[in-house]
């Protein structure tokens, strides 16, 4: 007999489901990786009105955990990207991905953190948002936050760099 399928595929399937009929999402594009449901590939068609990221298209990974949506996602950019809440590495640093308890260092309110009432639309919804506004004062990658408070020139041409990338990968 066959193992039934925990309650978080369930949620996920009806979840991506929901995604890929949005029409307000068409700047959002999502899919299994290898049919996993845990696993999603995402591209995420920035619009031009957004300052600095407008016009790329940037590829990352969602891997959701089996407890979910009672603890958050994991995201990582796959189309390298420069920018202060993302680390080198691609992982996403933004406060509605930390797990739902205190902050040990008194940076983060538990209500800023991750809640089961988010979705993976509402979590890729404010990654686009921080995209063009970065918390510069809790950086992922120091040095693109130090060059985005001190060096916003140097920043734009870099980020410029990683767009004209993405374009062609």
């Amino acid at each position: 007999m066959a193992a039934s399928p925990l309650p978080s595929a369930n949620l996920l399937r009806k979840q991506l489901k929901m995604m890929q009929s949005d029409k307000d999402l068409s700047n959002i594009s999502a899919g299994l990786v290898d049919d996993n449901i845990y696993e999603w590939e995402v591209m995420l068609m920035i619009s031009d009105d957004c300052k600095f990221y407008g016009g790329g298209f940037f590829r990352a990974r969602l891997s959701f955990p089996g407890d979910y949506p009672h603890s958050p996602p994991k995201m990582r950019f796959e189309t390298p990207i420069w920018h202060p809440n993302i680390y080198p590495d691609g992982n996403v640093c933004i406060s509605i991905l930390h797990p739902p308890e205190e902050d040990q260092y008194g940076y983060e309110s538990a209500a800023e953190r991750w809640l089961p009432v988010h979705t993976p639309e509402s979590i890729l919804i404010s990654v686009i948002s921080m995209l063009s506004s970065p918390n510069y004062e809790s950086p992922a990658n120091l040095e693109a936050a130090k060059e985005w408070r001190d060096d916003p020139a140097m920043f734009g041409k870099r980020v410029r760099k990683c767009i004209r990338d993405s374009l062609e990968g």
